[in-house]
């Protein structure tokens, strides 16, 4: 692997990339939505939403456990982020899995206080956009500055160079 390779992206190229892979799982969960709904017959969305609600974790794991063990999502490839073992190797299937479990730190805690809270539109927002600036600056605090849910399955993000043609 190239030094270059092997460094840690800026937490701004970071979170930038996960802004737009949010971006790209807007078009995921409705794909997956329809999906559901036509199969459920669902045909109002607060009917069976829990049902939904485990649907699209299912698919978001396949879809991120898949890419990542190929390396990158989308997302990656275009802001040149890899993702790969503590020995710079690809990810295994279970090892993606893993860190797809582990990476729900992101939203699980927010959504812990929100719901025995009852908190309206705007304190949630502010509240789980609170959580993700926490979240992200504490991989300062880490030694190579990657995200502790990396640490903690044993991967690390790290640059990738573009391909030339």
């Amino acid at each position: 692997m190239n030094p270059t390779e092997s460094s840690t992206p800026t937490l701004k190229r970071r979170m930038a990339c996960w802004l737009y892979e949010g971006m790209l799982l807007f078009g995921v969960v409705f794909i997956a939505g329809y999906l559901f709904g036509t199969l459920s017959q669902t045909r109002n969305a607060m009917d069976n939403r829990h049902g939904l609600q485990a649907f699209l974790f299912l698919v978001f794991g396949i879809y991120f456990v898949w890419f990542w063990s190929k390396g990158q999502t989308l997302a990656m490839k275009t802001w040149h982020i890899r993702v790969v073992n503590l020995e710079g190797q690809a990810l295994t299937q279970q090892r993606a899995l893993l860190r797809y479990v582990l990476s729900w730190v992101w939203i699980l805690p927010p959504l812990a206080v929100i719901w025995p809270l009852g908190l309206t539109g705007g304190e949630t927002s502010v509240l789980f956009l609170g959580w993700v600036a926490v979240w992200a600056v504490l991989s300062r605090f880490q030694r190579d500055g990657q995200f502790w849910h990396d640490v903690w399955a044993g991967t690390r993000l790290v640059n990738s160079l573009p391909m030339s043609r």
